[in-house]
């Protein structure tokens, strides 16, 4: 099979196309031929900061294909399923193994791409939206890195919750789509300060909720919150030191959560709202956003366009 691999973590063009073998089939697992893989940000992370274990490794969490063998003890997937998969690693290949409780059924009619993107995106919003961020209709949410995908999965979600939301994103030019996916306000903070037009919009109130992605954004995030508000991050982005004066936030008895999805996609109420998401994205009710399709073959050039080009929502690979 094909697959992009590195043997150093670097720079994009670290990622080499080569041909492995095919992976192990072991117990509970599924065998899937890929057909759309969802570039995430926690693959550029590991391939420009994680040593990879053993060289030909393979980057990777999030693909969408059909089922063509499967492990002793599998009992719920069968050979010519279309699923949707979630592992730490292996999505950049044409072929993936990836345990059983870790696939979700695909709807009739949604395609393969749409269906890449919408675990890690809409699964990971939902939960930091309102599992943990409990997110309740009338409230004000601050969206930082709207534009991403998690981004632009919360903000659809949150204005469906009839919450206000304020969007975060860089570049004007991108103010009509986050509107048009739900944004009652869009803040281009390459032009402004983000706490003082938060302050300025919620007329000195602050938000009750922010959802912060990015990680080196926290300290604004922490400003822009209203008394008694709340803070959920989620993975580190931005790549920089999650650190923040937490002297105000308790004085103003603030509530910073974080959340980490990798260890939360098997537990049942995470795979229920996943399978939620994709009937919603199925019938319409939601969109996955992909600004971009490349092949594998190309895929050193995808993880450079995903790192400078500052796209909106996610770029998929196809075998």
């Amino acid at each position: 099979m094909k697959a992009a691999v590195y043997d150093t973590a670097g720079v994009p063009s670290v990622l080499k196309y080569i041909d492995l073998p095919k992976p192990a089939v072991e117990p509970g697992d599924v065998l899937i031929a890929v057909e759309a893989i969802s570039l995430e940000g926690g693959d550029l992370i590991n391939r420009r900061s994680t040593p990879p274990p053993h060289p030909s490794w393979v980057v990777g969490y999030a693909a969408s294909g059909t089922v063509m063998e499967i492990g002793a003890g599998v009992t719920s997937r069968k050979v010519g399923d279309r699923v949707v998969a979630f592992n730490m690693q292996g999505s950049h290949a044409e072929l993936w193994s990836v345990p059983e409780a870790r696939t979700w059924r695909i709807p009739d009619g949604l395609d393969a791409s749409d269906a890449a993107v919408v675990p890690i995106s809409f699964g990971t919003a939902y939960h930091c939206l309102f599992t943990r961020g409990a997110l309740k209709r009338g409230e004000t949410v601050l969206i930082q890195a709207a534009a991403g995908g998690v981004g632009v999965a919360a903000l659809q979600l949150a204005a469906q919750s009839g919450a206000t939301v304020i969007a975060v994103a860089s570049g004007a030019q991108r103010r009509g789509r986050l509107i048009e996916l739900g944004a009652d306000h869009v803040i281009d903070r390459a032009s402004c300060d983000v706490v003082e037009a938060v302050h300025e919009l919620t007329k000195g109130a602050g938000v009750d909720l922010v959802i912060d992605p990015v990680g080196k954004t926290l300290q604004a995030s922490l400003s822009s919150l209203a008394h008694e508000g709340r803070l959920v991050f989620v993975g580190n982005a931005g790549g920089g030191s999650l650190t923040a004066d937490l002297w105000s936030p308790m004085q103003a008895n603030q509530t910073l959560m974080g959340v980490f999805m990798g260890t939360l996609f098997e537990r049942s109420t995470v795979r229920s709202n996943v399978d939620s998401m994709l009937k919603a994205v199925a019938t319409g009710r939601l969109r996955s956003v992909i600004d971009r399709t490349f092949a594998l073959s190309e895929a050193a050039a995808a993880h450079e366009y995903a790192e400078k080009e500052k796209p909106l929502g996610r770029i998929v690979i196809k075998p």
